[in-house]
């Protein structure tokens, strides 16, 4: 099955409504969240990666920034394993290392079919603007799941949550970069498919 490369999903619920759009070989990036600081990080997801992307969330943020960032994770995720279609002809893994001033960063992704996150780092600050630190790893969470990921995440060192963070992002899209690059090739997989199976090896 070729892959279709864009997708777009759309998810309301009582507490958000996001429309994702992607575009894994580019193109326009616009982002409006209502989270300044998020809005900032997945720009730079998209910038560094190379994707085109629009978000738009609306959501309850007179609570808190909970639900509009936990559930953009999942619309974008979704939209990812979309334009990702069977996996197929893609670089499958990747790999980035990310500096940002006195803050390094880490992230492995292999776009497996089978989720799981690995998320080290901890932030000195509860808040980076309107962004609750905390929530970025839930982000990544939602993001690798609904995307059928497995990511690992390491915050190396840092002072600066902002810097710590932003490292991050940058560090998962440059990893995305690789991993969703055109291989020319079949599925990546000794068993021809991607996902889970009774036989993990792949």
């Amino acid at each position: 099955m070729e892959l279709e490369r864009t997708a777009q999903v759309a998810r309301k619920s009582k507490e958000t409504d996001i429309t994702v759009s992607v575009s894994l070989d580019g193109g326009p990036v616009e982002i409006e969240t209502g989270v300044g600081f998020f809005d900032h990080m997945l720009t730079a997801l998209a910038v560094h990666g190379g994707f085109g992307m629009t978000v738009h969330a609306e959501g309850d943020l007179y609570v808190d920034c909970h639900h509009t960032i936990e559930d953009t994770g999942i619309v974008l995720g979704q939209a990812f394993g979309k334009a990702l279609g069977d996996k197929g002809g893609i670089c499958r893994f990747g790999s980035f290392f990310v500096p940002m001033d006195e803050a390094l960063a880490f992230a492995s992704v292999d776009i497996s079919g089978r989720p799981f996150l690995v998320f080290q780092g901890e932030f000195s600050e509860e808040r980076v603007g309107d962004f609750d630190t905390c929530m970025t790893e839930e982000f990544f969470r939602a993001l690798a799941f609904n995307a059928g990921m497995t990511l690992h995440l390491r915050v190396e060192y840092g002072k600066n949550s902002h810097h710590m963070i932003e490292a991050l992002f940058k560090a998962a899209a440059h990893a995305l970069r690789e991993a969703t690059a055109p291989s020319g090739g079949g599925v990546l997989s000794t068993k021809g498919i991607l996902g889970y199976t009774k036989n993990r090896n792949c």
